[in-house]
């Protein structure tokens, strides 16, 4: 999860869960930016830093991905910051795997770690989120082995690529602000679903 300020932003704290491409992507960002994750707070791996002059949170919840709310809430919590400020990483099954989507607010989807954090939050789905496609299960695969498998080497590529891709965005969205960086990147995601959608992983 991430809690961001946009437009002008005073702030940035990104909260990933799913121990796959969630974490991965706070990772990629943090490692990006120059932050070490080398503290522990609120249940989660954290670390501080700036993007520019904007001071940036991040954090990796350490409690079962189902309860992510534990740690994302009392963060949000304790920084006193308002949701439209927090930027939440997770995977999804409904995108092609690679394809990432930036949105304001939305609801959980069934996805068991957002309900979590919506739970934590009193209800508010309206906090932004970062999308981050892993396809869909091949045949009758049990969806629950499928995220704690490893991904192929075609798979692992185009993750690789969303990481950029996903560090990308969010230092566009610190300087133009949700709403246009979000249009923007959205509609360059929506061509690369088209064209990953019909290729195999």
């Amino acid at each position: 999860m991430a809690v961001c300020g946009f437009g002008k932003p005073r702030f940035l704290i990104c909260l990933g869960f799913e121990k796959q491409v969630g974490f991965e992507m706070i990772d990629s960002f943090a490692q990006s930016q120059g932050i070490e994750m080398n503290t522990v707070h609120c249940k989660a791996i954290f670390g501080q830093g700036f993007v520019g002059d904007t001071p940036v949170f991040l954090a990796k919840p350490q409690t079962y991905m189902n309860l992510s709310g534990e740690s994302t809430g009392p963060l949000a919590a304790y920084y006193k910051l308002p949701l439209n400020r927090v930027l939440v990483f997770h995977d999804d099954m409904n995108l092609p795997c690679g394809v990432l989507r930036l949105h304001d607010k939305g609801g959980h989807g069934s996805h068991n770690g957002l309900k979590s954090v919506i739970y934590h939050f009193r209800g508010n789905k309206e906090f932004p989120r970062l999308r981050i496609g892993i396809g869909r299960p091949p045949g009758q695969m049990d969806p629950k082995a499928f995220l704690l498998q490893r991904f192929n080497a075609t798979a692992q590529g185009r993750i690789d690529v969303a990481l950029q891709e996903g560090i990308d965005v969010l230092k566009l969205l610190l300087s133009k602000g949700l709403t246009e960086s979000g249009r923007r990147f959205n509609t360059e995601q929506k061509y690369k679903h088209i064209r990953l959608q019909t290729l195999p992983t």
